[in-house]
């Protein structure tokens, strides 16, 4: 199956202009990046195998534009030996916009555990290089730099009717959503986020969203 059924879109789609730009802009800054993200890359594949033996790449089918499916490419972050019902529970419970608290006091909405994770994964989330690879997504036109984030289907499973108005366009790597707070606010937050950026789209917004993504990559600021 290719495709998951959604409702019919509700919102204002932008012009084709904007969109066969914004495909250029993708197209070029990743190939601009490719000298400096290969390097990269491999470094963090061989540290991934040294670190936690087992696959480099973490690939998983996600819903993007109008429910298609498509393979997700993501640098593995998490121990081979992980529970995966574990984390589907959490992430079932982030849609639904319940408040998971830490041992700390401190309250997140995204899976909590730093057990799940090993060390060098657990530096590639915070800097958000685990998802590199997706750059490949981009250049073949499954998603884009920016956009909202695409989930798994037992995550949209769990969707309220609203949120399917984030389907509306190409999921990305980064989103205003991200920008903003990621692990730090609810789902429900989350797509309120996502439905004013498709709401706001245009070729400024989408800089200002690579340089903030950018800047929080830096300081680590959002990161799950």
């Amino acid at each position: 199956m290719d495709y998951v059924i959604i409702k019919q879109p509700r919102l204002m789609p932008r012009s084709g202009i904007y969109h066969k730009i914004k495909r250029l802009i993708d197209i070029g800054v990743c190939l601009a990046m490719l000298p400096v993200i290969i390097p990269i890359m491999l470094f963090c594949a061989i540290a991934i195998l040294l670190d936690s033996p087992g696959p480099i790449l973490f690939v998983q089918e996600r819903l993007g534009k109008g429910g298609r499916l498509f393979k997700m490419y993501k640098f593995r972050t998490m121990r081979t030996d992980i529970d995966q019902r574990h984390v589907q529970d959490y992430m079932r419970a982030y849609v639904r916009s319940e408040i998971i608290t830490l041992e700390d006091g401190r309250k997140t909405f995204k899976p909590a555990s730093d057990q799940a994770f090993f060390p060098f994964g657990r530096l590639l989330r915070k800097l958000s290089l685990d998802e590199l690879p997706q750059i490949i997504n981009v250049l073949k036109g499954e998603m884009s730099i920016v956009g909202p984030r695409p989930n798994v289907l037992w995550e949209v499973e769990a969707y309220r009717p609203w949120h399917y108005e984030r389907m509306e366009v190409l999921p990305g790597i980064t989103g205003l959503a991200q920008v903003r707070g990621r692990s730090s606010i609810d789902f429900a937050h989350l797509v309120r986020n996502d439905i004013e950026y498709i709401e706001k789209q245009s070729l400024s917004l989408d800089l200002k969203i690579m340089w903030w993504t950018f800047i929080s990559a830096l300081t680590g600021k959002g990161a799950a």
